[in-house]
């Protein structure tokens, strides 16, 4: 017996059959209270769907988890540059060489001065309306936000589970183990020639570059597979581990992808498309997340 059931059998001292019904609360009609009730008409269609709204709205929604995948896209309307769409960072061939293993071992300076250039840019730039979207969802789900992005607007927002595949340049590490010696280090100090890790190596930035494995994809299939609703905000989706990530998430689970362009893959597993900037997609996606929970009673979590 579900609680409404029993919350109108209580009321009306058992005069509510409580036989299993295969519908979706929100969805009960006049018809299904008439098979519902004796024919002596004890219950009120109306006085029933009030009680039934009383108990959806008392009763706390519960906490969804929530995945992001974010990429360049959402850092775009803060004034950071994109990696791979039109004009964007990897585009240029002498960028690329600079942030490879190959430059900063062989071309130490000249890479330091490139992504010293980039942490100065994100030191600059302030979180925009989607990081803080993102963030606020937390005070209402489990949140977690996997992203390709290097910088640090998702925290400076608010967010407090960030999975980085590609690293942080707000952190620096050892040249001779990108795993070891690794610390916070302000964006708007330059890493210099001659600078040491604890180890003695020349310190660099905390982030994968050109020709390095990246470290966490298997703890972010993890986080994707255990989701109750997945999105995908401003990524091409052109580069692995992330072009391979939104498999991951259950086939049965809402799933929603944001960004500009076309999307063909991620249509074709059953993502909902919102065609527009991150921002505007992220104040969709939370009128859209809104409108399930009034409809359901909860945002639906049918993964299995």
């Amino acid at each position: 017996m579900d609680a409404f059931t029993k919350h109108l059998n209580k009321k009306y001292q058992g005069k509510f059959k409580a036989e299993e019904h295969p519908r979706s609360k929100s969805e009960w009609t006049k018809a299904d209270w008439d098979a519902f009730m004796f024919n002596d008409g004890v219950l009120d269609h109306d006085e029933a769907f009030a009680d039934l709204n009383e108990l959806l709205s008392s009763k706390p929604t519960p906490r969804q988890h929530i995945v992001f995948l974010t990429g360049a896209g959402v850092s775009a309307e803060s004034g950071l540059e994109t990696f791979r769409g039109e004009d964007g960072m990897w585009t240029d061939q002498e960028r690329v060489r600079l942030a490879s293993a190959g430059a900063l071992y062989y071309d130490t300076e000249k890479c330091l001065d490139f992504y010293n250039a980039l942490r100065k840019r994100i030191a600059e730039a302030e979180p925009n309306e989607a990081h803080r979207i993102i963030a606020q969802l937390e005070g209402e789900h489990e949140v977690t936000v996997i992203t390709q992005n290097v910088d640090n607007l998702h925290e400076r927002a608010g967010s407090t589970r960030v999975i980085h595949l590609h690293g942080e340049l707000s952190k620096v590490c050892s040249s001779d183990n990108r795993t070891t010696c690794i610390k916070e280090y302000p964006l708007d100090v330059p890493i210099q020639l001659g600078d040491q890790a604890e180890d003695g190596s020349q310190l660099r930035p905390s982030v994968v570059m050109f020709g390095e494995y990246v470290g966490c994809a298997d703890e972010a299939v993890s986080c994707i597979r255990e989701a109750d609703i997945f999105v995908v905000v401003g990524t091409s989706l052109q580069i692995h581990p992330a072009a391979g990530l939104v498999k991951y998430a259950h086939h049965e689970i809402p799933k929603f992808v944001i960004d500009p362009a076309d999307m063909d893959l991620c249509v074709q597993l059953g993502f909902t498309h919102f065609k527009t900037t991150a921002s505007e997609g992220m104040r969709r996606l939370v009128e859209t997340l809104r409108a399930m929970s009034l409809r359901d009673g909860k945002i639906p979590a049918t993964r299995k």
